[in-house]
């Protein structure tokens, strides 16, 4: 008879038969089969998971830490798909972010503040770009280093422009990143168990989508 379990009760003893359907055992040997195919997919969806997993908290480290809006910080976090030797990659950018970036800027008659930061001295303009940075003289007795990185030194010059012919040398306002290197080294390490939970579960769900006879989902 093809049915799957079932129970048998008389008047000393009852029974309970188990065995797979018809239906079912079709559906786990077509799984077998599928086998490395299915784990390919589930290591794949798993991976760029963990991604976007792990790019949400970070974000929202370096946001709290830094006082950063997180969608500045999401754009220093690029995650990259699962490639041909089945690893993913999550890319974060270190060097200074622009303080323009970081929030709403406000001109006030002293300088420009921006999430927190007060820049004094300093003004809010497009001088060089299609968008507006904040900017100070370097001749400024306002004129920090700390709060102007790569502007003279490093290997970068990005930060550092002249206006009018080189008579006013300017500086863009810009936030270090380098304290951001724990949060990013604490999260990564929490990576191996994340990716075992959401490999588990995406296995789970090929099997479960075998055993529905899904096999299109």
């Amino acid at each position: 008879m093809n049915v799957g379990s079932y129970a048998r009760v008389a008047a000393s003893d009852g029974v309970i038969t188990l065995q797979s359907s018809p239906a079912d055992l079709q559906a786990f040997q077509d799984f077998a089969a599928m086998v490395p195919k299915a784990a390919a997919v589930a290591q794949r969806r798993a991976i760029n998971k963990t991604l976007r997993w792990l790019r949400t908290y970070i974000s929202r480290g370096v946001s709290s830490k830094e006082r950063i809006a997180v969608g500045a910080v999401r754009q220093r976090l690029r995650a990259y798909p699962i490639n041909s030797a089945g690893q993913g990659k999550l890319w974060f950018g270190i060097n200074p972010i622009e303080s323009s970036r970081i929030g709403r800027a406000r001109q006030n008659r002293s300088g420009v503040s921006v999430a927190g930061r007060r820049y004094q001295g300093a003004f809010y303009k497009q001088v060089y770009g299609s968008q507006a940075d904040i900017w100070i003289r370097t001749g400024s007795r306002h004129y920090d280093p700390a709060d102007y990185p790569e502007t003279r030194e490093g290997r970068r010059r990005s930060g550092f422009i002249n206006e009018n012919d080189n008579r006013f040398p300017l500086a863009k306002a810009k936030v270090s990143l380098d304290d951001v290197r724990p949060i990013f080294d604490e999260w990564v390490k929490r990576a191996d168990q994340r990716l075992l939970e959401i490999l588990e579960q995406e296995l789970n769900f090929e099997l479960q989508k075998y055993l529905r006879g899904s096999k299109g989902v």
